[in-house]
């Protein structure tokens, strides 16, 4: 119980602006998924997230301007004394759509069937405008879209971040051996 109190806590903080988005990710993926994903804005590029070991971990930055999904699951499994447990948390569905602003997730992958609008592939990272605050560094390869759709979100992320997060239905399930979201 103290664990989901601690996320609620430093989700506020987060979406108070209080609290830095960047930190040192823990060194276990997790996967994110949803039936559909909207926004108005996409910005991506590549960057290096770092555990606290310093193991460095590939990433594509994925910033979505004000995002809306259908649903959402997040799930990782976690190494424990007691055997493996996944932390799990679902929102949205028949309780309403989930939202957030300026979204950020740090993701292995995405899979999904995708239509992007106004999309710029190629374009330098350090002059991508389409998310507030979304720039990466000057030299690098970076694409970004006015408008996107993804039916079927799949992804593996090390790290996602947003503020004013609405998570209609929220429920966080911690389970030994439980399901994971695919």
């Amino acid at each position: 119980m103290p664990a989901v109190l601690a996320v609620g806590v430093m989700a506020g903080v987060m979406a108070e602006g209080a609290l830095a988005a960047s930190f040192a990710v823990s060194g276990t993926n997790f996967q994110v998924a949803s039936g559909k994903l909207s926004s108005q804005g996409l910005a991506s590029y590549v960057q290096t997230d770092r555990s606290v070991d310093g193991k460095g971990h590939p990433v594509a930055l994925l910033g979505i301007g004000e995002a809306r999904l259908s649903d959402i699951c997040q799930a990782a499994e976690v190494d424990t004394p007691v055997g493996k447990v996944v932390f799990k948390l679902t929102a949205g569905g028949k309780a309403g759509e989930v939202t957030a602003s300026n979204l950020i997730i740090d993701g292995e992958d995405l899979v999904g069937d995708a239509r992007f609008g106004t999309a710029q592939i190629g374009r330098d990272a350090s002059t991508l405008d389409s998310v507030d605050g979304v720039k990466g560094p000057a030299g690098k390869f970076g694409l970004q879209a006015g408008d996107i759709e993804v039916v079927g979100v799949r992804s593996h992320a090390w790290s996602a971040t947003g503020g004013n997060f609405r998570l209609k239905g929220l429920r966080v399930d911690v389970s030994l051996d439980g399901k994971k979201c695919f």
